[in-house]
């Protein structure tokens, strides 16, 4: 059981041992092959449950033992994906809309930082503030809430067209022991379809490893957008997570 997360061997440890934390981490309600059930009371309340589907299609859900007792969630004999989640229906708990998980494997890692990326990129400062903000004047507020790209986060990058910014993606660490840095990208609906989302990608993600961190791309299952543009940029899918919905009336 302990080796589910691992059994994706091209990930870096750094990605496998984050996950394992997360799901692995307190008493197991339930195991087999394909479902694992973990209950934790170190969860934070807004993450008193979540769901892993990694990409070889194991499922591991961890959830806080006062959660597991209102659904009537004790040590089981036999247990699937489909009844623990009836289960978590029928308490009136809500999980928020899934999420990919998108790293880089070992391989595609190396031919990254091996690469010089060609084009007008760089790296962008609080000196470029009035350069960003004709930028986010030029999105739509969706495309701004969407993708979470902020000037001040932890790294932000930026590609130009004859002087104007067109794409810019932007970092910050994800959780605060862990080195795994989230990224968003915005580009320009007139400038899209011209790699440029491609290479500042790949451009802030070399960064950030060159500052000890693993990149980490998320997108919902819909944006098929987004999830096209992570394999662009030489991605690899690690599953899909789930956690408790804000709305949850649990």
């Amino acid at each position: 059981m302990a080796d589910q997360v691992s059994s994706v061997p091209v990930f870096s440890q750094t990605i496998t041992d984050f996950w394992r934390e997360q799901f692995l981490n307190g008493d197991v309600l339930y195991s087999d092959e394909a479902f694992t059930v973990v209950k934790n009371p170190a969860l934070d309340e807004d993450s008193r449950v979540m769901v892993l589907e990694t990409s070889d299609g194991r499922v591991m859900a961890v959830l806080t033992p006062a959660l597991a007792d209102k659904i009537g969630l004790s040590q089981q004999q036999s247990l699937s994906e489909s009844t623990f989640r009836q289960k978590l229906n029928e308490a009136g708990v809500t999980l928020h809309g899934a999420d990919y998980l998108f790293y880089f494997s070992k391989a595609d890692k190396n031919v990254l930082l091996q690469e010089n990326l060609e084009g007008e990129l760089r790296r962008l400062t609080e000196q470029d503030d009035t350069v960003f903000s004709a930028f986010r004047s030029s999105a739509s507020e969706q495309d701004l809430y969407d993708a979470y790209v902020e000037l001040d986060h932890w790294a932000v990058f930026g590609s130009f067209e004859e002087n104007r910014l067109v794409s810019a993606a932007s970092m910050y660490p994800w959780e605060e022991d862990a080195q795994i840095a989230d990224l968003g990208v915005l580009t320009l609906t007139s400038y899209r379809g011209k790699g440029h989302a491609r290479k500042v990608v790949r451009s802030i993600c070399k960064y950030a490893y060159g500052q000890g961190y693993e990149p980490q791309y998320r997108c919902q299952l819909d944006n098929h957008a987004s999830t096209a543009l992570a394999k662009a940029a030489g991605f690899t899918l690690f599953g899909k997570w789930e956690v408790i919905s804000p709305d949850s009336t649990d």
